[in-house]
């Protein structure tokens, strides 16, 4: 690798940045990762005089500089801007990267990275010298951390991510044990088990799912654990009939019909012996669940906990079959999140559904 490339990595190195896959990045006796003269006189001396121009703002490429790794969540088409010094390791979702000049470097590969290249997930990424590279989310959520001089720009994209922590505000929406992003996995595709507890939710009865202590005929499915209490309670009130007799299959993925048909029985417009699920996505129009623009967008995308947490938040707002009121009101009245909850878990939302 040309020296010119890896000076940022070793600029960040001797600034604490990146220093495994700085160290980790190693050349061949044709081609030195750098030598030991270069590293006593011109990388020295070039070292310094960057850090001494980005301790005195003398970069005007970002507006502001993270001191340590800092972790954010983006939506489709937010933008992070990082130019000499700045460290980006995508942890979630899909990234592209995208600069008119310069070098980026992948650390991780010990690679220079075109612009145009979509990233992948947990490599760690190196803005060169006289470099200004964007970062763009390219799906519908993405999980960034990141360090060094940055400047950020919003999308006015559906946020997904904020969909969520409004569901997580009115006990709805938990996320999982993944220890970034909140653990809200919105990038992955759903299990069954997840959906089945969504629904479970959505009717309001996960307390008596959780007091659960009957057994259940699913032979995988971890006798006396809380997916146990779950699916054998809603197996015991019909919700579920399982995958086959003995099976209910808790990891396999659901798609947008299987999903948006547990919302339809949620909602009193469905049951467990509703089999053909074609017409699934018209009918959750017909019933004010859905919009046509976002039966369009379920239809031709694949299923994400993002579609999941959408879908979920916005059925709250349409009617329960015969009873007079929404699903959100019938919440409401059963005590399961409060009006202030439910107040402060919409303020969290400032942009409008899927156009």
């Amino acid at each position: 690798m040309k020296q010119r490339a890896l000076l940022p990595v070793l600029f960040l190195l001797l600034s604490g940045v990146c220093i495994y896959y700085a160290a980790a990045t190693g050349g061949s006796s044709d081609d030195p990762l750098i030598s030991l003269s270069y590293l006593n006189g011109t990388f020295t001396n070039t070292v310094q005089q960057r850090i001494a121009a980005l301790r005195s703002g003398a970069s005007a490429s970002a507006a502001v500089s993270a001191d340590v790794w800092t972790e954010t969540r983006l939506k489709s088409g937010d933008v992070l801007s990082g130019s000499t010094g700045t460290c980006v390791l995508p942890l979630a979702g899909g990234m592209t990267i995208s600069f008119s000049s310069g070098t980026v470097v992948d650390a991780t590969s010990g690679s220079e990275v075109p612009s145009g290249s979509a990233l992948a997930v947990r490599h760690r990424y190196l803005v060169a010298e006289d470099t200004v590279a964007d970062f763009t989310v390219s799906g519908k959520t993405a999980v960034l951390d990141y360090q060094g001089p940055y400047s950020l720009s919003y999308s006015s994209a559906t946020d997904y991510n904020a969909v969520a922590e409004a569901l997580k505000t009115i006990h709805l929406f938990r996320g999982s044990l993944t220890g970034y992003g909140s653990g809200f996995d919105l990038e992955v595709s759903p299990t069954r088990l997840q959906a089945l507890i969504m629904f479970i939710r959505l009717l309001g009865v996960e307390d008596e799912a959780l007091a659960y202590t009957g057994t259940t005929p699913f032979t995988d499915i971890q006798s006396g654990s809380e997916p146990a209490r779950y699916v054998g309670y809603a197996y015991s009130k019909g919700y579920t009939n399982g995958y086959t007799k003995t099976t209910f299959r808790p990891s396999q993925k659901v798609n947008a019909y299987q999903y948006v048909e547990f919302v339809l029985r949620a909602l009193g417009y469905s049951s467990t012996g509703t089999t053909d699920l074609t017409g699934t996505l018209d009918r959750a129009v017909s019933c004010g669940v859905l919009t046509v623009s976002e039966k369009t967008v379920l239809a031709r995308d694949s299923f994400l906990r993002a579609d999941l947490v959408y879908v979920s938040w916005y059925a709250l707002d349409a009617q329960v079959s015969g009873a007079g009121q929404t699903l959100r009101q019938t919440l409401l009245s059963r005590g399961i999140f409060t009006e202030n909850e439910n107040s402060s878990a919409a303020g969290l939302i400032s942009g409008s559904r899927i156009p």
